[in-house]
């Protein structure tokens, strides 16, 4: 049972690379050896990771002592108008499922898709739906035991704020937040600049789906830059100009003892980064 804020990249970083590490085994010894406990496996465009290939990847996480989530693929589009995207979307969440199950990896991270053409609250409601039929699709699959983790996303024309992904995780206990603050600080424009600001973040969660999966959440981290669009791009640590700062969040992740996975999306430092927050915590936890 986990009993601690854990923290891992996501994707294989930039050093990764020059050290030409070449496999995602190879990866996980990489993660191992920067101190780091969890990995998000990236499907982002596709789920093209065939079962051998999954099963080797889950055993050598679990001889390393890694949590694993995947990402699944970034096309998936909840409220599209069109019926049959909709289909696709449940069935590339199905795909995100298999290859997690394959993995042992307990979490896969969905992003909601755009409005498109629609009113925002009634692509939200179509979102809503859509995501309820992809629940009972991993039922009657066998994958009920996969957690769906709705993604807080940045920009404004996408489905995702703070309060969509609360409701939609209203539809089973078993849904947990994805919350991005990178993102949410995109969208609310840098509203995420003092421990206050970060702790209205974990009450809302907290008054929406509860303290225990409030604890337990998965959260993506890095530095974006943001326009009034919303999210622009991802940045790295080494950004002064954009927040959020890593270090309010994590001195609430230790006060008040969650049991989060915190995974670090920074552009190609993420390693890095994930330990830099590592340290953090720990520091925070003295």
């Amino acid at each position: 049972m986990q009993v601690a804020t854990i923290f891992g990249p996501a994707g294989v970083c930039d050093r990764a690379r020059e050290e030409k590490v070449k496999t995602t085994v190879q990866f996980l010894d990489f993660v191992k050896n920067n101190s780091l406990d969890a990995f998000e496996y990236q499907c982002g465009r596709g789920v093209n990771i065939g079962e051998e290939k999954a099963i080797l990847v889950g055993e050598a996480a679990r001889q390393r002592g890694i949590t694993l989530s995947i990402h699944a693929p970034y096309y998936i589009s909840l409220a599209s108008a069109e019926e049959q995207k909709r289909i696709n979307s449940i069935d590339y969440i199905l795909q995100s499922a298999r290859a997690a199950k394959a993995m042992g990896a307990q979490r896969i991270v969905v992003h909601p898709g755009g409005i498109g053409k629609m009113q925002r609250q009634e692509a939200a409601a179509l979102a809503k739906q859509t995501l309820a039929a992809a629940v009972r699709a991993l039922d009657e699959n066998g994958l009920g035991d996969i957690t769906v983790c709705p993604e807080v996303m940045g920009k404004i024309n996408q489905l995702g704020h703070l309060e969509e992904i609360i409701d939609f995780c209203s539809l089973d206990e078993r849904l947990i937040p994805c919350v991005d603050f990178g993102h949410y600080n995109s969208y609310t424009q840098g509203s995420l600049k003092t421990a206050a600001d970060f702790e209205n973040v974990f009450d809302t969660l907290k008054n929406g789906i509860g303290e225990e999966r409030t604890n337990k959440l998965h959260i993506h981290f890095s530095k974006i830059e943001y326009s009034k669009g919303g999210e622009v791009r991802h940045l790295t640590f080494e950004d002064s100009t954009f927040g959020p700062d890593p270090e309010i969040l994590v001195n609430i992740l230790a006060k008040e003892c969650c049991n989060a996975v915190v995974i670090c999306e920074s552009a190609g430092t993420q390693t890095d980064d994930a330990a830099f927050m590592k340290k953090l915590y720990e520091g925070a936890q003295k």
